[in-house]
């Protein structure tokens, strides 16, 4: 390759490095300009630059300044807010290439919410992050669904309903929800324990990839998921959302609506409620019906705030409820018929479509309510109370024997988790911004029905303090935290006498972030950190038959606490076309839980089931995430994806199981902004997802060898109707386009049945 050859080759790698923006739109137009107080005229930082048709959003920097591009020509409306300020709306037209506008905030109105704390305090942050808005949303039937289309993360499945994220190769306590500023607290250390939340509350999700237990606490050892409703409205005026969805596989139905506004008479009040129904019965897989495999879900959440002068509260309260069909082909009655399947690979049981749920399922519901007070004065202060009740009830595929049992049809497990937290804290901004807070939590978790965790009561405290100096090119971040932890776990009644277990953990989180800005292109993120989590109750105690999971599960009441240390290098680069990002990272994990394959299934008086015992090593995590896209023509676009995690027992120089498959992504998109008939902002697209065998998976450690490598495809297609006042955007898409016969290795049911076949969807949003 000659020198010029060479310097071209470069100049297009140089221009690449920065993932997708404008979710992949054809567009490139740049906004950009600098928000000033108006009274003092001083440059504003932290305030958050929001476009409401494209979806976008920035937060200016030190100097007040902020950026968007990759933009589409046309009216947009642009609004600036920040905590403190009143809101400045307004309406802009991009016609060229670049535009230049500034704002201007005023005092006079303190306009506070709670999505726009959230945001600020988020871009405050130096480590990698990555915002699904719009239509990354809308095409999705569910949280873990949503969160697929982040590079590096995927889902833990139990079947074809039940689905967790997973961040580089870990998941359940190693990754934190915050479910509208609150951490999600239910029985996450299950597999198939799916956070019980309802995707049509948020409007924006945001996952942080690395550790982030400093701000967050323990349990972030892989990262954060962020899962934002929209800003309470500052406008009287009644608005409202209504979604419709189907699908063909399973049946499943899906309605959603919201309504949102405030009261004339009393301003600086505003309100929503949001409701959704769900319901869907047996998958399909190319081949045969999953037996039992139905769902049941029914939400709603209820919001209201009010803002005056320097003082702002907001009521938040939701419920979660459903019911989940587990494949019965799980449930295996002896080891013969265990052994024979897993060799065979088709499940015993095969039956027909029904929306029929019966044993075994589960029965779950999940209630949160929360109040935040926030004041402003030398800084945003912030209180935050918050209840979680968790229920959750496992029912196995037999009724008991005794008739007079049988007959009350009570669950074989049933979970009560209370939990009560409180937060404060203090927020500056300005070249050196931070924040500081102090937190608590007390939770108690009965169990009732056939053992298989203990009762226990757990009380914990945190303080951090995180602070950040920002220049033109640089930001260095650094923060501290320390965590207390108190158990006191009442044991299984050994003969009638109930005994406890008294437990104390405490450790110090640290981080350091650093950002270089070279140009007004190439970022540079660099994150060293330190996090840690403490074993959780079912790592330490379980001892039997876990129905949700079909498998049988034990503790080891020796485990410790995990320590982590993690690296990542994040590089980034934005040209007008083409854009890509690249993360490397590694994470050092000393004393790191996870459930083992034993060598044997075990035969109970429930069934045969495979045998799990909890194991504690030292590993590694290590990889790469990479994503770019190219903006081919004006209106087609192209977006690659991919992504490969290696992990080690370092200990006993040995591999782990569980840990994804290298995969990678392709898809290409045509997208018209103007109108066609009825319709503007018509859309196809096309892609596929090729995932490859786990060939790094333990020899002999598993009950059944990784599954073989698979490809999926998918199109979708759609556009909007817009009117005066209300718009209707109807889509299309069918996933598993050619009924692919396939099997995922992070599929716990894979030991039984093949997965989901051809999924045909339709959506229709009707917005007013």
């Amino acid at each position: 390759m000659n020198g010029k050859r060479m310097r071209w080759f470069f100049s297009m790698i140089a221009g690449s490095l920065l993932a997708l923006s404008a979710n992949g739109q054809s567009c490139t137009c740049t906004l950009r300009g600098q928000v000033n107080d108006r009274q003092t005229g001083k440059p504003v930082a932290g305030a958050e630059i929001v476009l409401k048709e494209a979806g976008r959003h920035a937060v200016t920097g030190a100097n007040g300044r902020y950026e968007i591009r990759n933009l589409c020509q046309g009216n947009h409306t642009l609004t600036c807010r920040l905590v403190g300020y009143q809101a400045d709306t307004l309406s802009v037209n991009l016609a060229h290439a670049e535009l230049e506008q500034d704002l201007h905030l005023s005092e006079e109105d303190i306009h506070l919410q709670d999505v726009v704390v959230t945001a600020k305090k988020e871009e405050a942050s130096t480590l990698p992050r990555t915002t699904l808005t719009g239509e990354d949303l809308d095409q999705t039937r569910s949280l873990a669904d949503a969160l697929k289309a982040v590079t590096g993360v995927t889902t833990l499945q139990t079947g074809s309903s039940i689905g967790k994220p997973v961040i580089h190769g870990m998941h359940s306590n190693r990754v934190l929800i915050l479910n509208n500023g609150i951490r999600q607290e239910g029985q996450q250390w299950g597999s198939e324990h799916a956070p019980e939340i309802d995707p049509f509350v948020a409007t924006r999700l945001t996952v942080v990839k690395g550790a982030a237990g400093v701000r967050y606490g323990p349990d972030a050892i892989a990262g954060v998921v962020l899962v934002e409703p929209e800003a309470l409205p500052n406008q009287p005026d009644l608005h409202g959302e209504l979604n419709l969805a189907g699908f063909s596989n399973g049946r499943q139905g899906i309605s959603s609506l919201q309504l949102q506004g405030g009261l004339r008479p009393l301003p600086g009040f505003s309100w929503r409620v949001q409701g959704t129904l769900k319901r869907g019965g047996n998958i399909r897989t190319p081949g045969y019906f999953l037996d039992n495999t139905g769902i049941s879900e029914r939400n709603f959440s209820l919001a209201a705030g009010y803002r005056r002068g320097a003082w702002a509260a907001e009521l938040f309260a939701s419920q979660f409820n459903t019911e989940i069909g587990i494949f019965s082909g799980s449930h295996i009655g002896s080891l013969t018929d265990l052994e024979a399947i897993l060799k065979n690979g088709e499940p015993f049981v095969k039956s027909g479509f029904s929306y029929a749920i019966g044993r075994p399922y589960q029965d779950v519901s999940h209630g949160l309510q929360k109040v935040k007070i926030s004041y402003r004065r030398k800084g945003l202060w912030t209180l935050t109370l918050a209840r979680q009740q968790n229920n959750r009830a496992e029912y196995d595929l037999h009724r008991p024997r005794n008739d007079s049992l049988a007959s009350l049809n009570r669950p074989e497990l049933n979970f009560e988790l209370s939990t009560y937290s409180g937060d404060l804290v203090w927020e500056h901004t300005g070249r050196i911004s931070g924040s500081a807070g102090i937190s608590g939590q007390y939770q108690r978790n009965l169990v009732y029905g056939r053992p298989l965790i203990p009762n226990f009561r757990q009380a914990s405290a945190g303080f951090f303090w995180i602070e950040k100096y920002t220049s033109r090119d640089w930001d260095v971040e650094a923060g501290i935290r320390y965590d207390y932890r108190y158990q006191r776990i009442t044991l299984f009644p050994s003969r009638g006498v109930r005994t406890y277990q008294y437990l104390r953990f405490g450790n110090v989180s640290g981080t350091l972030g650093v950002v270089r800005r070279i140009g007004e292109n190439w970022t540079i993120r660099l994150n060293p950190g330190m996090a840690w989590r403490p074993p959780n109750v079912n790592e330490l105690y379980s001892e039997g038959v876990h129905h949700g999971a079909a498998a049988y599960e034990e503790g080891d009441a020796s485990l410790r606490p995990e320590t982590a240390y993690n690296l990542d290098l994040t590089t980034q680069y934005t040209a007008k076309r083409f854009s890509a990002e690249l993360s490397l990272y590694r994470n050092y994990i000393q004393n790191f839980i996870y459930l083992k394959p034993q060598a044997e299934p075990i035969l109970t008086v429930r069934g045969a089931f495979p045998y799990f015992k909890y194991t504690q090593v030292d590993a590694v995590f290590q990889g790469i995430d990479f994503s770019a896209g190219w903006v081919i023509t004006p209106q087609l676009s192209w977006r690659g994806t991919y992504a490969i995690v290696r992990a080690k027992d370092v200990r006993n120089d040995a591999r782990l199981v569980q840990i994804p498959p290298d995969r990678f992504s392709n898809s290409l998109r045509w997208e018209k902004q103007q109108r066609m008939g009825w319709f503007d902002k018509v859309f196809l697209q096309a892609g596929h997802q090729y995932v490859a065998r786990q060939t790094r998976a333990p020899e002999g450690g598993d009950f059944a060898p990784p599954p073989a490598a698979y490809w999926l495809w998918n199109v979708s297609a759609g556009g909007r109707i817009p009117g005066k006042k209300q718009n209707l955007d109807v889509s299309v898409q069918v996933s598993n386009l050619f009924d692919t016969v396939y099997r995922d290795y992070l599929n716990r049911f894979r030991y039984y049945a093949d997965d989901q076949g051809r999924n045909i969807g339709g959506r229709v949003r009707y917005s007013f």
